[in-house]
């Protein structure tokens, strides 16, 4: 079984080295397949800091989250949680 969720981006400056690197290390650490995709674009593997930064994903876009395996539900969860929080915001206060 596949969950899958859409999210807005939280992050003022979008997902770039910071929040993409805290994204990519939560997927790869969850222990279950992710992909993430902008709009209507390719999946890529959410563990991936590259293919997470290569989406250039800005402020207010909107990605598609998909999960497959045991607790996906809960793993999208806690990244979707990564990713409509500022970042930014917190680096700065």
């Amino acid at each position: 079984m596949t969950a899958t969720r859409t999210v807005r981006i939280g992050s003022s400056h979008g997902l770039h080295a910071r929040p993409a690197k805290l994204f990519a290390q939560a997927a790869k650490d969850s222990g279950v397949a992710v992909t993430i995709a902008k709009d209507s674009g390719k999946p890529v593997n959410a563990a991936s800091i590259l293919g997470v930064i290569a989406l250039a994903v800005e402020y207010g876009d909107y990605v598609t989250l998909a999960a497959e395996g045991d607790g996906a539900e809960g793993v999208l969860d806690t990244l979707t949680e990564l990713l409509t929080t500022d970042h930014d915001q917190e680096a700065a206060g």
